[in-house]
C-alpha cells in the first residue's frame, strides 16, 4: 500500500465540502489504491458542524482514510499538504458590490496563500473553488512566494461539464461524443464556452447547431447556469461543484489527453495578459497542466475572449494592493 497523501479542504463543513469529502475518502479523487489523510479547515463558528462531519467520516469506515484532522488553524490544516482544495469563501451578502466581495475574500486568500507557502508540501497542488475563483486564485498565488504559479489553478471544469451536457442534449448524443469544447476566461457571467473547435462524433459542432443558437442560447445558458440552479433549488450548486473539483484534481494528478478547461496563471498564450488566472483548454500529464496551443480562433471567439479578459484585469486592479 502507498504512503498516505494529505489533502486539505477548507470550508469543509459547507455544502460543497460535505458533498466532496466522502468521495475523496472513498478513493474517487486519487485512486482506490491511494490512502489519504484529510485535513479540514473551518471558521470557529462552524467547528461543531465540522465535528459532525468527522463523525460521519468515521462511521463510513473507509479503508483508504488513514486519519482526519479538524481545525480552525491554517497552520495545522495546511501542514504537509500534498493537495489543497480552497472551497471556503465569503459569499456575496445583501448590498455587496463585486469589489466588496473581492476585498472580503482577498483577506481570506492572502492568509491562506501565505499559510500554504509556509506549511504545505513544496510540491503541493492547489485548486481554488471558492468564488470569485480566478481572482481568489491570483491572490493565493501571489502570496505563496516560494511556490511555482503552476502549482495553482482555479475551477472551470464545472462550466466545461455544463457546456458538454447542453451541447449533447441539443444534438441528441451521449456526452462521450462531445470533444474539444473549451471554456475560456473568468468563472463568471463573462466566461466564453467555445464551440468553434468542438466536435460531436466526427462532425464539427457548428455544423449541427445554428450560430444564432450558439450565440443567443448556448453561451448565456452556460454563463447563467449557476444562477438558474439557485432559483430552482434555493441554494447554489453543491454536488456538481464537488464533482467538478474532484474531477479537476484527479485529472491534474493522474493525467488526461482529453481536452478540458482549467484556470491557470497566463504566460501570454493566445495573447492573454500574463499573470492573470484565466481558463484555457488544457490537457494534463505528469502532474502538469498544459495548454492546447493548436486552436485557430475567429473574430467572434477573440472578441469574447477579450471581454472576459477585461473583467479579470478589472478584478486584478481592484485587489492589486494584495498582490
Amino acid at each position: 500500500m502507498k504512503e498516505p497523501l494529505r489533502i486539505t479542504v477548507t470550508g469543509a463543513a459547507g455544502q460543497i465540502g460535505y458533498a466532496m469529502l466522502f468521495r475523496i475518502a472513498s478513493g474517487e479523487m486519487l485512486g482506490t489504491d491511494q490512502p489519504v489523510i484529510l485535513q479540514l479547515l473551518e471558521i470557529p463558528p462552524a467547528m461543531n458542524a465540522l465535528e459532525g462531519v468527522v463523525m460521519e467520516l468515521q462511521d463510513c469506515a473507509f479503508p483508504l482514510l488513514r486519519g482526519v484532522v479538524s481545525t480552525s488553524q491554517p497552520e495545522e490544516a495546511f501542514s504537509g499538504a500534498d493537495f489543497v482544495l480552497l472551497v471556503g469563501a465569503r459569499p456575496r451578502g445583501p448590498g455587496m458590490e463585486r469589489k466588496d466581495l473581492l476585498e472580503a475574500n482577498g483577506a481570506i486568500f492572502t492568509g491562506q496563500g501565505k499559510a500554504i507557502n509556509d506549511y504545505a508540501s513544496k510540491n503541493v497542488k492547489v485548486l481554488v473553488v471558492g468564488n470569485p475563483a480566478n481572482t481568489n486564485c491570483l491572490i493565493a498565488v501571489n502570496n505563496a512566494k516560494d511556490l511555482n504559479p503552476e502549482q495553482f489553478s482555479s475551477m472551470t471544469i464545472l462550466d466545461h461539464n455544463r457546456a458538454i451536457a447542453l451541447l449533447a442534449e441539443r444534438t441528441g448524443v451521449h456526452i462521450d461524443e462531445v470533444q474539444n469544447l473549451a471554456v475560456w476566461g473568468n468563472h463568471s457571467a463573462t466566461m466564453f464556452p467555445e464551440l468553434l473547435s468542438a466536435s460531436v462524433g466526427d462532425t464539427p459542432a457548428l455544423e449541427l447547431v445554428t450560430f444564432d443558437w450558439y450565440r443567443d442560447q448556448f453561451i448565456p445558458k452556460v454563463q447563467q447556469r449557476g444562477a438558474e440552479i439557485i432559483r430552482a433549488r434555493g441554494s447554489s450548486s453543491a454536488a456538481s461543484a464537488a464533482n467538478a473539483a474532484i474531477q479537476h484534481m484527479r485529472l491534474w494528478s493522474l493525467g488526461t489527453r482529453t481536452i478540458t478547461s482549467m484556470g491557470i496563471v497566463s504566460c501570454g498564450d493566445y495573447d492573454i495578459t500574463e499573470g492573470i488566472v484565466y481558463s484555457f483548454p488544457v490537457t494534463c500529464g505528469a502532474g502538469k497542466i498544459e495548454i492546447d496551443k493548436s486552436r485557430s480562433l475567429d473574430d467572434f471567439c477573440v472578441e469574447r475572449m477579450r471581454l472576459t479578459e477585461r473583467e479579470l484585469l478589472e478584478e486584478r486592479d481592484a485587489i492589486k494592493h494584495l498582490l
